[in-house]
């Protein structure tokens, strides 16, 4: 999600980006301001687009605000096309109860039919006279569009607010793997008809065609990356990191030097080394480091260079806890130790590779079992 995406701002310490799919709300606005009855030029299209997506950010600032007030990191919002996501910081999030789970799903939707509410009362024209998304009168496009973000993401179809909503309600009975596959299924229904009714309409030339298939295709891509995604974590709670550790890795010495180190690290496949003096672990360094260093300062010794606070983990600690290190503070490595002694190490290159392997893994498990 972030990978595809362009940061925008910051607003309120959260950072604002916008996905690059956010480029077909252009070309969409534009074929459908461009057909009758629509009377607004190039400059008003553009202000339809500022309208949707104030109004984006706006429902993603609830989001971020209610996620605040439940105590919870906020890293960034990613705006979409049909809405956004609010990316939590998974190393500083609580578990969260279904009535927070609630909370933070509605904050969204108030904040749209709330701004809906405020512009209606100021808009002058009359609301209900077509077409309601017009860049020729913008105030009664600003009512609309609000009133179609907040009404629609209560739909109950994850990953919208009002599957959210769903979903929260199915935890109370289910694991939370289960809960989103069953609010997933019911959103991928949303999806399909979205679709078929868009196609129909593109049939008959209805301008509002092109939205409800963009409709459909982002929330068919957004359930199936969602249920992935309750998947990947269902599994990380249950792996721990000696399943996963590498046990055959190389060290380096304080009083080695950043030449010295670097050749080590072309003839290895690592790209992150523990630090160790004796049998004491002292710190950790990245390839990258070495290589800043040396561009900056030239040679020098890694003790210089290392980087002394890090996190460690148990090796019957869960993938899942050290995972939220990894993505939450930025980490690359992460040692494995047995009392005080190491015993591994975890990356996030050997991370990614190590879940692919268990996946296919469990896979092969349960088609055994199945048979």
């Amino acid at each position: 999600m972030r990978n595809w995406s362009i940061s925008v701002a910051t607003i309120f310490g959260v950072e604002v980006r916008i996905h690059v799919t956010f480029l077909l709300l252009l070309i969409i606005v534009g074929l459908t301001q461009a057909a009758p009855p629509h009377r607004g030029g190039p400059e008003r299209a553009l202000g339809v687009v500022g309208i949707v997506l104030g109004s984006v950010v706006l429902h993603e600032l609830g989001h971020a605000w209610a996620a605040r007030r439940a105590g919870l990191g906020v890293r960034s919002i990613v705006l979409l096309p049909i809405g956004g996501v609010t990316l939590l910081d998974e190393s500083a999030r609580q578990p969260s109860t279904v009535a927070q789970e609630i909370r933070l799903a509605l904050s969204g939707p108030i904040v749209n039919l709330g701004m809906a509410a405020g512009a209606a009362a100021i808009a002058p024209q009359n609301l209900f006279a077509p077409p309601w998304l017009d860049g020729a009168h913008l105030l009664r496009t600003l009512v609309w569009i609000n009133v179609f973000l907040g009404l629609f993401n209560l739909l109950p179809a994850y990953p919208l607010d009002g599957g959210r909503v769903l979903r929260a309600l199915f935890l109370r009975r289910y694991d939370p793997a289960h809960a989103t596959r069953r609010a997933v299924s019911l959103g991928q229904f949303f999806s399909t008809a979205f679709l078929f009714a868009g196609m129909a309409g593109a049939i008959y030339g209805r301008d509002w065609s092109y939205w409800l298939m963009l409709v459909g295709f982002f929330l068919f891509v957004g359930g199936q990356l969602e249920d992935r995604s309750a998947m990947f974590r269902a599994v990380l709670e249950t792996v721990h990191m000696e399943d996963v550790m590498l046990t055959d890795f190389a060290t380096l010495s304080p009083a080695d030097t950043l030449e010295g180190a670097l050749y080590k690290a072309v003839h290895t496949l690592q790209d992150d080394f523990p630090v160790i003096r004796g049998s004491e672990l002292v710190g950790v360094i990245s390839r990258q480091r070495i290589l800043e260093n040396l561009r900056q300062e030239g040679n020098g010794y890694i003790q210089a260079a290392m980087n002394r606070v890090f996190d460690v983990a148990q090796r019957r600690d869960s993938l899942a806890a050290s995972f939220r290190k990894i993505t939450g503070q930025g980490a690359t490595l992460i040692p494995v130790v047995d009392g005080e002694h190491l015993v591994g190490i975890v990356t996030l290159q050997n991370l990614m590779h190590s879940m692919a392997l268990l996946a296919e893994t469990r896979k092969l498990q349960r088609s055994e079992t199945s048979a």
